[in-house]
């Protein structure tokens, strides 16, 4: 693929590549986590109902998925260089203004500025990667940046329960020095890379529309307890969110000349690549709704403090970040779909076990942790071979567009996990009964989840080795 550069990749130190990079990735994927900790004492802070403030993640989660992959098609254009260190400014600008909203409102405008420069920062980082790496140090440049979210997911929860106990101002702030520091390395170190064949540009319709449909379908969900599913908003919502979905895909099959399309229709033709993009997406729905429901139980119906509450939701994501190394090279021998297919059911089994043994009285060694230990163990195996299974469906060419598409899966899969548990608690995790019910959908999600991954089959991990230079 022809490319021009600045700096010519042997020129480049990779392991500050590798450095920059992580640090942008950590931070988009830690927002994903770190807020949910921060829930009651912004309910607090702003006086705000769980169900206004779920759009703190939502507006995230949105914007996230529906800009990945026209970010990564614009960097292809301009400089993925160019675009990444641009998000990274966007990213810290947009932390910046979280820490001084002054209510719901502005809190999530603002993190809708995030996400855009998260968008910008994860679609590039990959290719910036396999431009700077040779091909024989791919696979260990490409398994640590996939570490980077468990990492984040694992230190999320604690290092928002402890800045949330100074204020939830916090959360965000931390974002800038991070930021800041990876600005000033990526400027020196990281080398510009296009793809001078690229002259099309995003759909910036199908993008409006795509966000629209997710947006109304989680605002139908979050409203219909509170209002009534007969409610003539929610019901607006929920049609509009169907009609807006029909549009998607008929843009996305007649695309415009000289466009590229939201969802790219002939990559789903190939059955890896379509049914892990669906497993991880119903995946982490059961995911999103698993660690917001913990959050709003523990702090409510046990009466943990956010700190507290942060440190007991370690052991999970901890557990998934060590054994996502070692589930990727299963995968690789005994086949994605099936070790995927063990991890989903193992992520469910700890949902089943909260259910079922968790009572009003805080036991936490007895009552909680195992469940965090089978769900995150279910998470390792999940996340690196869903991931895999559908990029080995993906040609050489596609790598940059899967991989976005898949991306953009899990981010709305997230979302549609928030709004899901949110319409089954109805806006109150707190009570026993409430908790029950999430955790009864946390079930659900999982073995739709585990079913969808058994049907992905054996497919294998791709050759990074051969995969060609962005």
């Amino acid at each position: 693929m022809p490319t021009t550069e600045q700096r010519a990749p042997s020129a480049t130190r990779p392991g500050l590549v590798l450095l920059v990079v992580s640090a942008a990735v950590f931070l988009a994927a830690l927002d994903l986590f770190i807020v949910n900790v921060a829930f009651p004492e912004l309910s607090r802070s702003l006086d705000a109902s769980t169900s206004a403030l779920s759009w703190v993640l939502n507006g995230y989660t949105i914007t996230f998925a529906a800009l990945l992959a026209p970010a990564g098609r614009i960097a292809d254009r301009i400089g993925r260089r160019r675009v990444f260190l641009a998000g990274l400014v966007t990213f810290s600008l947009g932390s910046l203004g979280c820490a001084l909203a002054w209510g719901v409102g502005s809190l999530v405008g603002f993190r809708v500025v995030q996400a855009v420069g998260a968008a910008m920062v994860t679609a590039t980082s990959l290719a910036l990667l396999l431009h700077t790496y040779p091909p024989a140090r791919r696979a260990q440049a490409i398994a640590i940046w996939s570490a980077v979210g468990g990492v984040a997911a694992a230190l999320g929860p604690p290092i928002g329960g402890l800045l949330v106990e100074a204020s939830w101002r916090w959360v965000f702030l931390v974002n800038l020095p991070i930021g800041i520091a990876a600005l000033v390395v990526g400027l020196r170190v990281l080398p510009e890379s296009r793809d001078e064949g690229e002259t099309r540009r995003p759909d910036t319709v199908g993008t409006v529309l795509l966000a629209a449909a997710v947006g109304l379908l989680a605002y139908g969900l979050v409203d219909a307890p509170e209002r009534g599913w007969s409610d003539g908003v929610v019901l607006v919502a929920l049609i509009g969110a169907l009609l807006a979905g029909a549009l998607v895909v008929l843009r996305a099959a007649r695309a415009p000349a000289g466009t590229v399309p939201v969802l790219p229709l002939p990559l789903f033709r190939a059955r890896a690549f379509a049914l892990g993009c669906l497993s991880i997406a119903v995946f982490m729905a059961g995911f999103a709704a698993m660690l917001l429901g913990n959050v709003l139980w523990l702090t409510g119906g046990w009466g943990y403090s956010s700190m507290v509450a942060g440190f007991a939701l370690v052991p999970g994501p901890l557990l998934a970040a060590i054994t996502a190394v070692p589930a990727g090279r299963l995968g690789a021998r005994v086949g994605c779909g099936i070790v995927a297919t063990a991890g989903t059911a193992l992520f469910g089994l700890g949902a089943l076990w909260w259910w079922v043994q968790i009572g009003p009285e805080p036991q936490y060694l007895t009552d909680f942790l195992p469940g965090q230990l089978l769900a995150g163990i279910g998470v390792g195996l999940t996340l690196t071979n869903l991931s895999a299974a559908a990029s080995s469906a993906l040609p050489p060419a596609a790598l940059a567009t899967g991989t976005s598409t898949f991306g953009a899966a899990r981010q709305l899969g997230a979302t549609l996990g928030v709004a899901l548990l949110l319409a089954v608690v109805a806006g109150d995790g707190a009570t026993l009964a409430t908790a029950e019910r999430g955790w009864l959908l946390v079930v659900a999600l999982s073995v739709t989840a585990s079913v969808l991954a058994l049907a992905v089959g054996r497919a294998h991990h791709p050759d990074l080795q051969n995969a060609p230079t962005p």
